[in-house]
C-alpha cells in the first residue's frame, strides 16, 4: 500500500463531458492525499462488532427516535421499527416507489422535534408519468411508533436514474433539512443551478428555500457533487462530505472523495478531478485510485472508543469495510491518519450513524444485488469497545 501527497504541476487539463471540453488551469494541491495501492493501512484500536438486527433488505437509512426507538427504510420501499435492539416483525408503513439499479426508498430523517410533531422524512424515487424522480415526503408516526401516515411532498422534481440517485437525507444543527442528490448520469447537472441534482440542498422543514442560503432563492447548498451518499458536521460551518467518484463518466474511473466544506462551495464535478485543484473548486482532502465507494459518513462523539473521538467513520460499499478518518489538529483540511477496520469481514456496508447508547451503528447491503445475499440477509451492526 503506497500513499502519495499529490504536489503542484502546471497544465492544461482537457474534461470530456459529453460532447464539451473544458479547458482548466491546474494548481496546487497540497493538502490533498491520494491513496495509490489498496485503501490504507489496517486499523489497530480494538473493537467489538455485535448483530443487532437481521433479515433486512438494502437497509439505507436510520433515524433514531426520542427514547432510543429507531426507523429503518429499506430500498425495495419498507419503512421498519427496531424498539429494544429487536426489529419488529410488521413494517411501520410501505412506500409506493419506482425501484431500479441504486432508486428506491433510500434516506430518512426525524424531525428536530419530533417529540412535538412525530414527523419524520423520507428520500423516495417515484415514476411519473414515465419519468424517474426523487422527491422529498413528510409522514407522520404513530403515537405508540406501530404505523405511519403519509402527509405530504415536501420537494419534488430531482432528477432520478438507474445510478447516481443520491438520497442520503439529515437535519443540521442549524434545524434545516439537508438533502444529497446524485447527477442522475448527467455530469454537467451538477454544475447547473437550474436543476436539483448533483448537489447538497439546504431546506426548511416544510421544503422551502431558507433566505440565507448562499444562492438567493436556490435550495443548493453545495454544488459539483456526483453522487453523495453520506456527510456530517464538525461544527455549526462546516461538513465533512463523501462523494462518489466516477465509474467510466467522462472516460475516469475511481477516485471517490472525503472533502472539507462550507456554505456554497463547489465540489468540481465533472470537471476536476482526483486531487487537481482549479481556482473555485474543492479539492478532496482524501480519494483513493481504486473504488471504495462510500455509503454514509458520521462523526465518532461516544465514548465507548475514546481514540475514535472526532474521527469521522465511513461505511464503504465496493471495498467492503469500514474506514476511519482523522483530520489534523493544525489544518482542518487536511488528513492526519486514515486506517481500515472491519476489512471484507461484512461485505458492503450502507449507512453508518451514530446511536443515542453513544455507540456507532452500521447497515450492511449485501442484498443490493451486488453482494452476496446469505440466509439472514442485511443486517444492522453496533460497534463497541
Amino acid at each position: 500500500m503506497r500513499t502519495c501527497f499529490v504536489l503542484s504541476t502546471l497544465l492544461l487539463l482537457a474534461v470530456t463531458s459529453g460532447c464539451r471540453r473544458t479547458q482548466v488551469k491546474q494548481l496546487t494541491a497540497p493538502d490533498c492525499i491520494l491513496v495509490e495501492d489498496d485503501f490504507g493501512p489496517n486499523g489497530t484500536v480494538p473493537i467489538t462488532v455485535d448483530v443487532v438486527a437481521e433479515g433486512l433488505e438494502v437497509p439505507w437509512g436510520i433515524a433514531w427516535l426520542p427514547g432510543g426507538d429507531a426507523l429503518v427504510t429499506e430500498r425495495p420501499g419498507r419503512i421498519r421499527l427496531l424498539r429494544n435492539g429487536t426489529l419488529q416483525p410488521a413494517p411501520v408503513a410501505t412506500v409506493k416507489i419506482s425501484s431500479t439499479g441504486e432508486s428506491g426508498l433510500l434516506g430518512i430523517a426525524a424531525h428536530p422535534n419530533f417529540t412535538s410533531t412525530r414527523q419524520f422524512y423520507i428520500y423516495v424515487t417515484t415514476d411519473e408519468g414515465g419519468s424517474t424522480r426523487n422527491r422529498v415526503e413528510r409522514w407522520t408516526l404513530s403515537e405508540d411508533h406501530a404505523t405511519a401516515t403519509f402527509e405530504r411532498v415536501i420537494f419534488d422534481g430531482i432528477p432520478g436514474a438507474k445510478y447516481h440517485d443520491g438520497g442520503r437525507i439529515r437535519f443540521g444543527p442549524d434545524g434545516m433539512l439537508y438533502v444529497g442528490t446524485g447527477d442522475a448520469r448527467e455530469p454537467d447537472n451538477s454544475q447547473s443551478r437550474d436543476t436539483p441534482s448533483g448537489k447538497l440542498l439546504r431546506l426548511t422543514p416544510d421544503g422551502q428555500v431558507p433566505a440565507d442560503n448562499p444562492f438567493p432563492g436556490n435550495p443548493a447548498f453545495l454544488l459539483g457533487v456526483r453522487n453523495t451518499q453520506g456527510f456530517d458536521w464538525k461544527d455549526n460551518d462546516t461538513l465533512y462530505f463523501t462523494d462518489h467518484g466516477p465509474s467510466g463518466d467522462t472516460l475516469r474511473r475511481g477516485h471517490d472523495e472525503v472533502s472539507v466544506v462550507r456554505k456554497g462551495d463547489n465540489l468540481g464535478w465533472p470537471t476536476v478531478y482526483s486531487c487537481e485543484s482549479a481556482e473555485g473548486f474543492v479539492t478532496p482532502s482524501l480519494t483513493w485510485d481504486d473504488a471504495a465507494p462510500p455509503g454514509g459518513a458520521a462523526i465518532y462523539t461516544g465514548t465507548a472508543i475514546p481514540e475514535w473521538k472526532g474521527s469521522l467513520l465511513i461505511g464503504t460499499l465496493g471495498s467492503s469495510h469500514l474506514h476511519r478518518v482523522v483530520f489534523s489538529q493544525d489544518n482542518p483540511r487536511q488528513v492526519a491518519q486514515h486506517e481500515v477496520y472491519l476489512r471484507d469481514q461484512w461485505g458492503r456496508l450502507r449507512e453508518t450513524i451514530m446511536g443515542p447508547d453513544g455507540h456507532l451503528y452500521v447497515t450492511t447491503s449485501n442484498c443490493d444485488g451486488r453482494g452476496d445475499c446469505e440466509a439472514r440477509k442485511d443486517v444492522i451492526l453496533r460497534i463497541r469497545r
